[in-house]
């Protein structure tokens, strides 16, 4: 995969960016689920509601994937998402 980087706010983008990255790198949920020792519906609840996964499952996930995590500020044109705490 190409340095390919996305801005992700809020879960529900976090959620459909793994699937397009589980997809774009050729793994079914099921396949996907035998990789990391899961069963395909704790895949499907991940890219449903990805804020219920712990922080080291999703890195699991990603480091899987091929991906890595990187933070950077924000652009001052950027408006914060409205999240709960």
């Amino acid at each position: 995969m190409s340095n390919d980087s996305r801005v992700v706010r809020t879960p529900h983008q976090l959620g459909a960016l793994m699937r397009a990255f589980r997809k774009q790198a050729g793994y079914s949920q099921a396949a996907l689920a035998e990789r990391l020792g899961v069963s395909r519906q704790a895949i499907t609840a991940l890219e449903r509601e990805p804020e219920a996964a712990t922080f080291e499952r999703l890195m699991k996930v990603w480091a899987v994937l091929g991906l890595e995590v990187s933070l950077q500020r924000a652009t001052p044109t950027a408006q914060p998402p409205e999240m709960e705490w």
